[in-house]
């Protein structure tokens, strides 16, 4: 089975609270955490370009959701940031309301929620956590800055800030500085496309064979009966 690679990215656009999201692709990956996790580090490490998803020098000040365009085929999404503490109250509502409405959109078929692996997980990462449970969308924990720490220690911490955040103890250590993890979360990436597409090409098959149903139905109660038997 040929190994799975991110070969394109590209921007498509920036969705804020009441506007429209992008054309619907079959798979449609979402990525999440604190402000100052590394969010955007990973997703430009991920795709082999570290000028696709900016980085900001002011946690949070990012409150849009970014749509990429990965391989032609499906979308990776950024999220924007939670935890700032210098942000208004309106600012963080406003925040809360743009997160879970694209949640409740059903159009994420994965969150890859990122958490740092050198600190139990916050107040904020646990309500994410909460509502990622509460959409009924699929996870997957990433341990960032996994270069903090020493390499024996990598698993054990990640498992462990996935165990206190209340999910199963499992993590992927990643650090984009050092690459660690990033083969592991690519090939993670590709399962899940595979998987979103395979559904999708299943969700297509059965329309298709109920329509043609419907329309056999429909022609057979306009056809004529056949001669009555005396």
């Amino acid at each position: 089975m040929k190994q799975f690679a991110i070969n394109q990215a590209s921007f498509v656009t920036s969705v804020g609270q009441g506007q429209s999201y992008p054309a619907p692709l079959a798979c449609e990956i979402a990525v999440v955490g604190r402000s100052n996790v590394g969010k955007s580090s990973l997703i430009n490490c991920l795709t082999n370009n570290y000028k696709l998803a900016k980085t900001s020098q002011t946690p949070g000040k990012t409150r849009l959701v970014n749509y990429f365009l990965l391989n032609n085929a499906f979308y990776l999404v950024d999220l924007p940031g939670y935890g700032f503490a210098k942000r208004s109250k309106s600012e963080q509502t406003e925040w809360g309301d743009l997160i879970g409405s694209y949640m409740n959109s059903g159009r994420p078929k994965h969150l890859i929620l990122l958490i740092d692996i050198r600190h139990a997980p916050s107040q904020e990462d646990r309500q994410m956590f909460q509502w990622t449970l509460h959409a009924g969308v699929p996870f997957t924990l990433v341990a960032t800055k996994a270069d903090k720490i020493g390499k024996s220690q990598r698993v054990i911490a990640a498992n462990k800030a996935a165990k206190l955040l209340g999910a199963p103890p499992f993590a992927i250590p990643f650090s984009a500085e050092e690459k660690i993890g990033k083969d592991a979360l690519t090939a993670r990436i590709g399962q899940i496309f595979e998987d979103a597409s395979q559904q999708a090409q299943r969700a297509k098959e059965t329309e298709l064979l109920f329509a043609s149903a419907a329309e056999a139905f429909a022609k057979a109660g306009t056809e004529p009966d056949g001669p009555e038997e005396e």
